[in-house]
Protein backbone atom coordinates (compact mmCIF):
# COMPACT_ATOMS: atom_id res chain seq x y z
CA UNK A 1 0.00 0.00 0.00
CA UNK A 2 1.02 3.33 -0.81
CA UNK A 3 1.23 6.48 1.20
CA UNK A 4 0.28 10.25 0.25
CA UNK A 5 1.77 12.94 1.40
CA UNK A 6 0.71 16.22 0.27
CA UNK A 7 3.29 19.12 -0.02
CA UNK A 8 1.83 22.82 -0.21
CA UNK A 9 4.31 25.50 -2.37
CA UNK A 10 3.52 29.00 -3.31
CA UNK A 11 3.44 30.20 -6.98
CA UNK A 12 5.56 33.32 -8.16
CA UNK A 13 2.49 34.85 -10.51
CA UNK A 14 2.32 37.87 -12.88
CA UNK A 15 -0.99 39.73 -13.43
CA UNK A 16 -1.61 38.01 -16.52
CA UNK A 17 -1.06 34.53 -14.92
CA UNK A 18 -3.37 35.77 -11.95
CA UNK A 19 -5.98 36.53 -14.44
CA UNK A 20 -5.59 33.03 -16.59
CA UNK A 21 -5.77 31.50 -12.83
CA UNK A 22 -8.42 33.02 -11.73
CA UNK A 23 -10.80 32.45 -14.68
CA UNK A 24 -9.81 28.81 -14.33
CA UNK A 25 -11.02 28.49 -10.56
CA UNK A 26 -14.24 30.79 -11.32
CA UNK A 27 -15.07 28.05 -14.48
CA UNK A 28 -14.43 24.99 -12.32
CA UNK A 29 -16.22 25.96 -8.98
CA UNK A 30 -19.27 27.04 -11.61
CA UNK A 31 -19.25 23.58 -13.28
CA UNK A 32 -18.82 21.45 -9.76
CA UNK A 33 -22.09 23.45 -8.32
CA UNK A 34 -23.89 22.92 -12.02
CA UNK A 35 -23.13 19.13 -12.66
CA UNK A 36 -23.90 19.13 -8.86
CA UNK A 37 -27.72 20.59 -9.25
CA UNK A 38 -28.37 19.40 -12.98
CA UNK A 39 -27.81 16.10 -12.28
CA UNK A 40 -29.89 13.14 -10.11
CA UNK A 41 -28.21 13.26 -6.72
CA UNK A 42 -28.16 9.09 -6.31
CA UNK A 43 -25.34 8.89 -9.43
CA UNK A 44 -22.55 8.33 -7.52
CA UNK A 45 -20.64 7.19 -10.39
CA UNK A 46 -17.61 9.35 -12.40
CA UNK A 47 -18.47 7.48 -15.57
CA UNK A 48 -22.47 8.13 -15.60
CA UNK A 49 -21.74 11.84 -14.63
CA UNK A 50 -19.31 11.96 -17.29
CA UNK A 51 -21.52 10.11 -20.15
CA UNK A 52 -24.70 12.96 -18.61
CA UNK A 53 -23.03 16.08 -19.09
CA UNK A 54 -19.17 15.99 -20.44
CA UNK A 55 -19.91 17.96 -23.40
CA UNK A 56 -22.55 20.35 -21.58
CA UNK A 57 -19.33 21.32 -19.28
CA UNK A 58 -16.81 21.68 -21.84
CA UNK A 59 -19.15 23.94 -24.21
CA UNK A 60 -20.82 25.98 -20.91
CA UNK A 61 -17.61 26.83 -18.99
CA UNK A 62 -14.64 26.54 -21.54
CA UNK A 63 -12.84 23.87 -19.66
CA UNK A 64 -10.11 21.36 -21.42
CA UNK A 65 -11.36 18.06 -21.42
CA UNK A 66 -9.07 16.89 -18.76
CA UNK A 67 -10.45 19.27 -16.42
CA UNK A 68 -14.22 18.12 -17.49
CA UNK A 69 -13.16 14.60 -16.86
CA UNK A 70 -12.05 16.16 -13.06
CA UNK A 71 -15.36 17.77 -12.45
CA UNK A 72 -16.99 14.56 -12.68
CA UNK A 73 -14.80 12.64 -10.41
CA UNK A 74 -15.17 15.70 -7.98
CA UNK A 75 -18.80 15.54 -7.44
CA UNK A 76 -18.86 11.46 -7.63
CA UNK A 77 -16.33 11.43 -4.90
CA UNK A 78 -18.39 13.88 -2.87
CA UNK A 79 -21.77 12.55 -3.08
CA UNK A 80 -19.95 8.86 -2.11
CA UNK A 81 -18.77 10.41 1.17
CA UNK A 82 -21.89 12.28 1.93
CA UNK A 83 -24.01 8.83 1.05
CA UNK A 84 -21.98 7.52 4.00
CA UNK A 85 -23.01 10.14 6.14
CA UNK A 86 -26.57 10.40 4.61
CA UNK A 87 -26.76 14.08 3.75
CA UNK A 88 -26.92 15.54 0.76
CA UNK A 89 -24.04 17.41 -1.24
CA UNK A 90 -25.85 21.11 -1.38
CA UNK A 91 -22.87 23.24 -2.78
CA UNK A 92 -19.41 23.05 -3.34
CA UNK A 93 -16.78 26.37 -2.35
CA UNK A 94 -15.17 27.81 -5.01
CA UNK A 95 -10.98 28.61 -5.06
CA UNK A 96 -9.64 25.16 -6.29
CA UNK A 97 -8.94 23.17 -9.32
CA UNK A 98 -7.78 19.04 -9.16
CA UNK A 99 -5.30 18.21 -11.79
CA UNK A 100 -3.61 15.11 -12.91
CA UNK A 101 -1.03 13.78 -14.60
CA UNK A 102 -1.84 14.96 -18.17
CA UNK A 103 -3.09 18.55 -16.84
CA UNK A 104 0.10 19.36 -14.51
CA UNK A 105 3.87 18.29 -14.39
CA UNK A 106 7.14 19.18 -11.91
CA UNK A 107 10.20 19.98 -13.16
CA UNK A 108 12.81 19.65 -10.97
CA UNK A 109 15.31 21.43 -12.66
CA UNK A 110 14.31 24.78 -12.58
CA UNK A 111 11.64 24.39 -9.56
CA UNK A 112 8.59 25.15 -11.75
CA UNK A 113 5.13 23.47 -12.24
CA UNK A 114 3.16 23.60 -15.56
CA UNK A 115 -1.31 23.97 -15.31
CA UNK A 116 -3.66 23.81 -17.47
CA UNK A 117 -6.33 26.85 -18.03
CA UNK A 118 -8.85 27.78 -19.43
CA UNK A 119 -6.48 29.69 -21.96
CA UNK A 120 -4.01 26.66 -22.47
CA UNK A 121 -0.91 25.76 -20.73
CA UNK A 122 0.92 28.31 -18.21
CA UNK A 123 4.58 27.59 -16.34
CA UNK A 124 4.84 28.81 -12.90
CA UNK A 125 8.22 29.38 -10.51
CA UNK A 126 8.10 27.90 -6.95
CA UNK A 127 8.91 29.71 -4.16
CA UNK A 128 9.31 27.45 -1.64
CA UNK A 129 11.87 26.51 0.85
CA UNK A 130 14.19 23.53 1.95
CA UNK A 131 11.93 21.50 3.14
CA UNK A 132 9.89 21.78 -0.03
CA UNK A 133 12.82 21.06 -1.89
CA UNK A 134 13.92 17.90 0.02
CA UNK A 135 10.82 16.41 -0.33
CA UNK A 136 10.23 17.23 -4.33
CA UNK A 137 13.61 16.37 -5.49
CA UNK A 138 13.79 13.50 -7.26
CA UNK A 139 10.42 13.15 -7.47
CA UNK A 140 7.31 12.62 -10.01
CA UNK A 141 4.02 13.36 -8.43
CA UNK A 142 1.00 13.11 -10.28
CA UNK A 143 -1.50 14.61 -8.82
CA UNK A 144 -2.00 18.11 -7.66
CA UNK A 145 -4.40 20.63 -5.96
CA UNK A 146 -4.77 24.49 -7.27
CA UNK A 147 -5.95 26.57 -4.10
CA UNK A 148 -6.30 30.32 -4.28
CA UNK A 149 -6.23 31.20 0.02
CA UNK A 150 -8.00 34.67 1.25
CA UNK A 151 -5.19 36.77 0.52
CA UNK A 152 -5.03 36.27 -2.82
CA UNK A 153 -1.75 33.84 -3.02
CA UNK A 154 -1.58 31.02 -5.02
CA UNK A 155 -0.53 27.44 -4.18
CA UNK A 156 -0.24 24.31 -5.51
CA UNK A 157 -0.66 21.36 -3.37
CA UNK A 158 1.53 18.31 -4.96
CA UNK A 159 0.50 14.97 -4.18
CA UNK A 160 3.37 12.24 -3.33
CA UNK A 161 2.36 8.63 -3.42
CA UNK A 162 5.60 6.64 -1.85
CA UNK A 163 6.13 3.39 -0.67
CA UNK A 164 6.35 3.31 3.24
CA UNK A 165 8.42 0.95 4.96
CA UNK A 166 7.81 -1.71 6.65
CA UNK A 167 6.77 -1.47 10.41
CA UNK A 168 8.98 -4.04 12.92
CA UNK A 169 7.77 -6.73 14.36
CA UNK A 170 8.83 -6.07 17.90
CA UNK A 171 6.99 -7.02 21.11
CA UNK A 172 7.80 -3.40 22.53
CA UNK A 173 4.56 -0.89 23.04
CA UNK A 174 4.96 2.95 24.00
CA UNK A 175 1.71 3.31 25.47
CA UNK A 176 0.41 7.15 25.01
CA UNK A 177 -2.05 8.70 27.16
CA UNK A 178 -4.07 11.90 25.48
CA UNK A 179 -6.13 14.81 27.67
CA UNK A 180 -6.15 17.93 28.65
CA UNK A 181 -3.86 18.31 31.35
CA UNK A 182 -0.99 17.10 29.61
CA UNK A 183 -1.89 16.92 25.48
CA UNK A 184 0.10 13.76 25.66
CA UNK A 185 1.64 11.64 28.13
CA UNK A 186 3.91 8.47 27.21
CA UNK A 187 5.01 4.95 28.66
CA UNK A 188 8.91 6.93 29.14
CA UNK A 189 7.86 9.34 30.87
CA UNK A 190 7.79 11.79 28.61
CA UNK A 191 4.50 14.07 28.77
CA UNK A 192 3.24 18.14 26.80
CA UNK A 193 2.03 20.31 29.82
CA UNK A 194 -1.74 21.52 28.83
CA UNK A 195 -1.87 24.51 30.90
CA UNK A 196 0.41 27.14 28.89
CA UNK A 197 -1.51 25.64 25.53
CA UNK A 198 -4.73 26.33 27.88
CA UNK A 199 -4.14 30.12 28.87
CA UNK A 200 -3.03 30.70 25.16
CA UNK A 201 -6.58 29.31 24.28
CA UNK A 202 -8.58 31.13 26.93
CA UNK A 203 -7.18 34.34 25.62
CA UNK A 204 -8.41 33.31 22.06
CA UNK A 205 -11.78 32.88 23.90
CA UNK A 206 -11.58 36.14 25.28
CA UNK A 207 -10.43 38.03 22.14
CA UNK A 208 -13.75 36.23 19.56
CA UNK A 209 -15.89 37.25 23.17
CA UNK A 210 -14.86 40.87 23.00
CA UNK A 211 -14.94 40.89 19.36
CA UNK A 212 -18.48 39.67 19.04
CA UNK A 213 -19.97 41.79 21.55
CA UNK A 214 -18.51 44.91 20.03
CA UNK A 215 -19.82 43.73 16.81
CA UNK A 216 -23.37 43.29 17.91
CA UNK A 217 -23.30 47.10 19.88
CA UNK A 218 -21.40 48.74 16.72
CA UNK A 219 -22.04 49.77 13.27
CA UNK A 220 -22.09 48.27 10.09
CA UNK A 221 -18.48 49.25 9.47
CA UNK A 222 -17.54 47.95 12.95
CA UNK A 223 -19.86 44.81 12.14
CA UNK A 224 -17.75 44.08 9.27
CA UNK A 225 -14.72 44.82 10.84
CA UNK A 226 -15.12 42.56 13.64
CA UNK A 227 -16.30 39.66 11.45
CA UNK A 228 -12.67 40.19 9.61
CA UNK A 229 -10.60 40.03 12.69
CA UNK A 230 -12.70 37.01 14.03
CA UNK A 231 -11.53 35.29 11.10
CA UNK A 232 -7.97 35.93 11.08
CA UNK A 233 -8.40 34.86 14.98
CA UNK A 234 -9.59 31.57 13.49
CA UNK A 235 -6.64 31.38 12.03
CA UNK A 236 -4.46 31.82 14.35
CA UNK A 237 -5.97 29.45 16.42
CA UNK A 238 -5.79 26.87 14.06
CA UNK A 239 -2.49 27.33 12.83
CA UNK A 240 -1.24 27.09 17.01
CA UNK A 241 -3.08 23.41 17.24
CA UNK A 242 -1.70 22.09 14.38
CA UNK A 243 1.88 23.75 15.20
CA UNK A 244 1.42 22.22 18.93
CA UNK A 245 0.34 18.88 17.18
CA UNK A 246 2.94 18.29 14.74
CA UNK A 247 5.67 18.56 17.33
CA UNK A 248 4.24 16.15 19.62
CA UNK A 249 3.39 13.77 17.13
CA UNK A 250 7.15 14.25 15.87
CA UNK A 251 8.50 13.49 19.17
CA UNK A 252 6.43 10.66 20.18
CA UNK A 253 7.35 8.73 17.19
CA UNK A 254 10.66 9.84 17.72
CA UNK A 255 10.66 7.58 20.90
CA UNK A 256 8.91 4.23 19.54
CA UNK A 257 11.42 4.08 16.79
CA UNK A 258 14.23 4.49 18.86
CA UNK A 259 12.99 1.73 21.14
CA UNK A 260 11.83 -0.15 17.87
CA UNK A 261 8.28 -0.36 19.67
CA UNK A 262 4.41 0.46 18.36
CA UNK A 263 2.66 3.30 19.41
CA UNK A 264 -0.58 2.34 21.63
CA UNK A 265 -3.39 5.20 21.17
CA UNK A 266 -7.05 5.38 22.98
CA UNK A 267 -9.88 5.30 20.59
CA UNK A 268 -11.74 8.43 21.40
CA UNK A 269 -14.35 8.42 18.66
CA UNK A 270 -17.27 9.94 20.12
CA UNK A 271 -15.25 11.37 22.98
CA UNK A 272 -16.93 14.83 22.71
CA UNK A 273 -20.70 13.25 22.63
CA UNK A 274 -20.03 11.66 25.68
CA UNK A 275 -17.93 13.68 27.27
CA UNK A 276 -21.00 16.71 26.77
CA UNK A 277 -23.89 14.41 28.19
CA UNK A 278 -21.89 15.47 31.83
CA UNK A 279 -22.82 18.48 33.85
CA UNK A 280 -20.07 21.15 32.95
CA UNK A 281 -19.72 24.40 33.29
CA UNK A 282 -19.28 26.42 29.59
CA UNK A 283 -15.97 27.44 29.64
CA UNK A 284 -15.03 23.58 30.50
CA UNK A 285 -16.54 22.03 28.23
CA UNK A 286 -15.28 24.94 25.40
CA UNK A 287 -12.02 23.69 26.20
CA UNK A 288 -12.88 20.00 26.05
CA UNK A 289 -14.58 20.66 23.07
CA UNK A 290 -12.27 23.15 20.90
CA UNK A 291 -8.45 21.14 20.59
CA UNK A 292 -8.26 18.82 17.79
CA UNK A 293 -7.27 15.38 19.31
CA UNK A 294 -8.28 13.78 15.88
CA UNK A 295 -5.73 15.93 14.20
CA UNK A 296 -3.49 14.49 16.62
CA UNK A 297 -4.23 10.87 16.14
CA UNK A 298 -4.05 11.62 12.46
CA UNK A 299 -0.77 13.47 12.51
CA UNK A 300 0.97 10.83 14.98
CA UNK A 301 -0.28 8.05 12.30
CA UNK A 302 1.16 9.71 9.44
CA UNK A 303 4.37 10.09 11.36
CA UNK A 304 4.38 6.31 12.45
CA UNK A 305 3.22 4.87 9.07
CA UNK A 306 6.29 6.80 6.71
CA UNK A 307 8.89 5.98 10.07
CA UNK A 308 8.04 2.09 10.01
CA UNK A 309 5.93 2.14 12.86
CA UNK A 310 3.20 0.26 13.93
CA UNK A 311 0.26 2.01 15.30
CA UNK A 312 -2.73 0.72 17.26
CA UNK A 313 -5.84 1.78 18.66
CA UNK A 314 -6.83 0.11 22.34
CA UNK A 315 -10.57 0.75 23.65
CA UNK A 316 -10.14 3.48 26.57
CA UNK A 317 -12.72 2.33 28.82
CA UNK A 318 -11.23 2.09 32.37
CA UNK A 319 -8.05 2.83 31.31
CA UNK A 320 -7.69 5.74 33.48
CA UNK A 321 -9.39 4.39 36.24
CA UNK A 322 -7.49 1.13 36.50
CA UNK A 323 -4.62 0.11 38.63
CA UNK A 324 -1.87 -0.58 36.66
CA UNK A 325 0.30 -2.84 38.92
CA UNK A 326 -2.81 -4.64 40.11
CA UNK A 327 -5.46 -4.36 37.58
CA UNK A 328 -8.15 -2.70 40.58
CA UNK A 329 -10.88 -0.31 40.02
CA UNK A 330 -12.54 1.13 42.68
CA UNK A 331 -15.64 -0.67 43.41
CA UNK A 332 -17.95 2.32 43.68
CA UNK A 333 -19.22 2.95 40.33
CA UNK A 334 -19.58 6.57 41.00
CA UNK A 335 -15.90 7.19 42.61
CA UNK A 336 -12.53 6.30 41.29
CA UNK A 337 -9.16 6.17 42.50
CA UNK A 338 -8.05 8.96 40.54
CA UNK A 339 -8.40 12.43 41.27
CA UNK A 340 -6.98 15.29 38.87
CA UNK A 341 -3.31 14.27 38.39
CA UNK A 342 -3.09 12.23 40.90
CA UNK A 343 -3.94 8.09 41.12
CA UNK A 344 -3.65 6.38 44.86
CA UNK A 345 -5.18 2.62 44.52
CA UNK A 346 -7.00 1.55 47.41
CA UNK A 347 -6.27 -2.00 46.75
CA UNK A 348 -2.32 -2.24 46.48
CA UNK A 349 -1.46 1.15 47.72
CA UNK A 350 0.39 2.43 44.46
CA UNK A 351 -0.07 6.11 43.46
CA UNK A 352 1.36 7.73 41.38
CA UNK A 353 1.19 10.44 38.23
CA UNK A 354 -2.64 9.32 36.99
CA UNK A 355 -1.25 9.66 33.04
CA UNK A 356 1.64 7.67 33.74
CA UNK A 357 -0.72 4.78 35.11
CA UNK A 358 -2.95 5.02 32.00
CA UNK A 359 -0.30 4.95 29.22
CA UNK A 360 0.83 2.08 31.54
CA UNK A 361 -2.90 0.78 30.86
CA UNK A 362 -2.48 1.46 27.33
CA UNK A 363 0.73 -0.04 26.58
CA UNK A 364 -0.49 -3.40 28.37
CA UNK A 365 -3.19 -3.66 26.35
CA UNK A 366 -1.66 -2.74 23.36
CA UNK A 367 1.04 -5.23 23.68
CA UNK A 368 -2.07 -8.04 24.55
CA UNK A 369 -2.96 -7.15 20.95
CA UNK A 370 -0.07 -6.67 19.85
CA UNK A 371 1.35 -10.04 20.00
CA UNK A 372 -2.65 -12.07 20.23
CA UNK A 373 -3.65 -10.05 16.60
CA UNK A 374 -6.98 -10.37 17.71
CA UNK A 375 -9.33 -7.17 16.22
CA UNK A 376 -11.53 -7.64 19.20
CA UNK A 377 -9.38 -4.80 21.37
CA UNK A 378 -8.61 -2.57 18.69
CA UNK A 379 -7.66 -1.69 15.20
CA UNK A 380 -4.39 -0.36 13.71
CA UNK A 381 -4.30 3.48 12.93
CA UNK A 382 -2.03 3.10 10.05
CA UNK A 383 -4.46 1.33 7.89
CA UNK A 384 -6.64 4.11 7.78
CA UNK A 385 -4.68 6.43 7.31
CA UNK A 386 -2.61 6.07 3.92
CA UNK A 387 -3.57 9.29 2.65
CA UNK A 388 -3.28 11.18 5.41
CA UNK A 389 -1.62 15.04 4.65
CA UNK A 390 1.27 16.87 5.97
CA UNK A 391 0.86 20.66 5.53
CA UNK A 392 4.13 22.03 4.80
Amino acid sequence: MNQVLTISCKLKVSESQAAKLDATLDAFGQALNWVNQNTPEKIVNAVKLQSLCYYEIRTRFGLSSNLAQQVCRRVAGSRKVAKQKQRPVKAFKTGFVTYDARTFSFREKDWTVSLSTVEGRERFELAIGNYQRGMLKGANPKSATLVKRQDGSYYIQIGLKSEPPASENGNAVLGVDLGRTDIAHTLEGQHWDGQAITKVRDHFANLRAKLQHKASKGTRSCRRRCRQLLQRLSGRERRFQSWINHNVSKRIVETAKALSASIALEDLTGIRERTNQQPRSKTERRRSNSWAFYQLRLFIGYKALRAGVKGILVNPAYTSQTCHPCLHIHPDPDKSYRSGKQFKCGHCGWQGDADFNGAKRIAAIGANVNRLGGPWLSCQITAGLLKARALA
